[in-house]
């Protein structure tokens, strides 16, 4: 049986956010409850509506935010728990994170050689020689050329940084990838080049993939597994296929049929959601989605449904399955 490499607990991130100009403070629970697992060489994708509470989720693991309650284990060790500069390091080697704006996330002062190497230089005691070679090795594996190392991240185009971006989260040889929205903010046509490396390189380099995305096609591609969010709680676990071919939760239901790749003549049980995502500032009672679904009834109201095993590998919560 392949171990869990990462688990989360019950995690829980708040937030302290002005409510009104006299300064009143208000509670958000941006991530509540939060609990899955990945096993070694999986890619878990994480899906839901903008303000769900995906990236904060993600920030979490990297130990980027502070959290209020919960636990995170890699390979059986609370990370929450490091304070050593040693133990943080040495974390931060086996844990790295692509981001949404390859741009944003690359020094525009430093050529891509710099970028690259700099990681190694900090963090390990490898001489130049073998820096060098392994900074032109990821750069081959990520599809650029040596040429790409002497020049500047605006001398590339949107999906060629996205690429300078892997090939530097890859320089420390991570056991797993945080990839936030990695090909949002790239133009379509080059979004199915980047997400075919990226299951390349999971193969190629053993990898472990959190990837956090809004795209239910790119997800279907991707991922093996599936977690969607609704207001900072994970509402719907499972195997891609059986999320996909047999959703439970009427909130990956509504996802699902708003979605033209995915929405099809088979899928008989189709709805639109209704109105907007609810401020994380002022969330519904009872269940989360309640307001917004067209099965509630009065229980929803009032109580938070628990998590049910729909089967080992598929899990929902809603009140529809008690």
């Amino acid at each position: 049986m392949t171990e869990n490499i990462l688990e989360v607990k019950n995690l829980e991130v708040i937030y302290q956010s002005k409510k009104n100009i006299f300064g009143g403070l208000k509670t958000v629970h941006a991530v509540n409850d939060v609990t899955f697992s990945v096993k070694k060489g999986e890619i878990l994708a994480i899906a839901g509506e903008s303000g769900c509470g995906k990236s904060t989720l993600a920030k979490a693991i990297m130990k980027l935010i502070q959290t209020e309650n919960g636990e995170i284990f890699l390979h059986g060790q609370d990370i929450l728990k490091l304070t050593k500069k040693s133990d943080l390091k040495d974390f931060y080697k086996k844990v790295q994170m692509i981001f949404q704006n390859p741009y944003a996330s690359l020094n525009p002062k430093m050529k891509i050689c710099k970028i690259l190497s700099e990681p190694l230089e900090i963090n390990t005691n490898l001489g130049k020689k073998n820096i060098d070679k392994i900074v032109l090795e990821k750069i081959h594996s990520v599809g650029l050329s040596e040429n790409a190392l002497n020049l500047y991240p605006h001398e590339f185009s949107g999906g060629q940084r996205q690429r300078i971006a892997i090939a530097r989260s890859l320089v420390l040889e991570p056991q797993i990838i945080i990839a936030d929205e990695p090909v949002s903010a790239l133009d379509v046509s080059i979004q199915a080049q980047i997400i075919n490396l990226l299951k390349q390189l999971k193969d190629e380099y053993n990898l472990t993939i959190l990837f956090i995305s809004h795209d239910l096609g790119v997800i279907k591609y991707i991922s093996d597994k599936i977690a969607i969010m609704y207001l900072g709680e994970i509402v719907e676990y499972g195997i891609t296929e059986d999320i996909f071919n047999c959703p439970k939760h009427p909130y990956t239901k509504a996802l699902l049929s708003s979605a033209p790749e995915i929405s099809n003549e088979t899928r008989k049980e189709k709805f639109q959601l209704i109105g907007e995502l609810p401020s994380p500032e002022n969330p519904p009672s009872g269940c989360k989605f309640h307001t917004r679904c067209p099965y509630a009834f009065d229980r929803c109201k009032i109580e938070s449904p628990q998590n049910i095993n729909i089967s080992d590998n598929h899990i929902c919560k809603c009140f529809l399955y008690n």
